[in-house]
């Protein structure tokens, strides 16, 4: 009485449904987990072709003693950075988060983001540190080529202009020679100071000025903790004072946006730790550095800035002779075309 058997509808074979089992059996069917008919299938995302960096991460337990190696690879995100992008602010419509969240594939990307940020050690990061004060990798000796730059992201936070709304850093970073700074603690800032500060690299604020207004220091605060962000907002007045009123645009207070993804591709592997990042006019990770610096290292930074600066200036002044060229046989064309009277 309980069991009916028959014919199998075609409804019935595409969600798999057995007529043949008794009336529980087709309840538990219906009511387990299956793939929606309307939902397609997503496709699977290309890994990286480049080996990821190794050195100690905050989701990995490190066995045994580390020691960090040369940066013999670009690194950075393969697609030129836009303003607007990484702002940590949900600009989906109703309908696109109803989608998403009827979304079986996305449903497991979250869950897998949410198990691995609550099963990292809130010490981990710190206990990486006992190796070279927590050095990921050293700087390369020379300048990464052009054609195989990849880019520094686009981030979104508030600089210290007395200003209301939040900034972009692409636009700032943009045709622009930039030596850039990130970091997220006093510890961390201290060592991205030992590349960039004046007392400990003079060489590199004099290329800085003698650039002719081509390359820029920039520096990037980021720090995810509320509580502490709200520290830094009470300290603004006095790292006003202390930046300078030329540079309070090229500070950058980063609260959010800055996925795990991003900070493997930039190679921003240790929250505790400063890193220290070349860019060209076009965005491109030219040269990085990472915890505290040595002397070959401030010397390659110096040499890579003066290399980049060189380069901007004779690309500028191409430009300037073709243009002037050009307006030059535009007039001679008029004065050709124009008729005798």
């Amino acid at each position: 009485m309980f069991l009916a058997r028959g014919p199998r509808s075609s409804a019935a074979r595409a969600v798999g449904f057995d007529s043949s089992a008794c009336l529980s059996c087709q309840w538990r069917s219906f009511t387990s987990s299956y793939r929606r008919l309307n939902q397609k299938e997503s496709a699977p995302s290309k890994p990286s072709s480049l080996p990821p960096i190794e050195a100690p991460r905050a989701t990995d337990a490190t066995t045994g003693k580390f020691t960090p190696q040369p940066l013999n690879r670009p690194i950075g995100l393969p697609n030129p950075p836009k303003a607007g992008e990484n702002s940590g602010i949900d600009k989906r419509t109703w309908k696109q988060k109803r989608d998403d969240f009827v979304n079986y594939d996305k449903h497991l990307v979250k869950r897998k983001q949410l198990t691995r940020k609550m099963a990292t050690p809130y010490f981990r990061e710190w206990s990486n540190m006992q190796w070279s004060k927590g050095k990921s990798f050293f700087a390369p000796p020379s300048l990464f080529r052009t054609d195989r730059a990849l880019y520094f992201p686009n981030l979104h936070g508030q600089t210290l202009e007395k200003k209301k709304g939040l900034s972009d850093t692409t636009p700032v970073l943009q045709n622009k020679v930039s030596v850039v700074s990130v970091f997220s603690s006093a510890w961390a800032e201290n060592q991205a100071a030992s590349f960039v500060s004046e007392k400990q690299n003079p060489k590199l604020h004099e290329a800085v000025k003698n650039s002719g207004g081509l390359a820029q220091m920039v520096k990037i605060n980021i720090e995810e903790n509320t509580f502490k962000a709200w520290i830094i907002k009470l300290f603004m007045p006095s790292l006003r004072k202390r930046i300078g009123a030329s540079n309070l645009r090229k500070y950058f207070l980063i609260r959010r946006g800055i996925s795990d993804d991003t900070r493997d591709a930039i190679g921003l592997l240790n929250s505790k730790v400063g890193y220290t990042y070349l860019l060209d006019g076009d965005c491109k990770i030219r040269w990085a550095g990472s915890g505290p610096s040595d002397e070959g290292e401030r010397d390659a930074l110096v040499k890579g800035v003066t290399r980049l600066v060189a380069d901007m200036g004779t690309n500028k002044a191409s430009t300037g002779a073709k243009r002037t060229t050009g307006i030059r046989s535009a007039d001679s064309a008029r004065k050709v075309a124009k008729p005798a009277v």
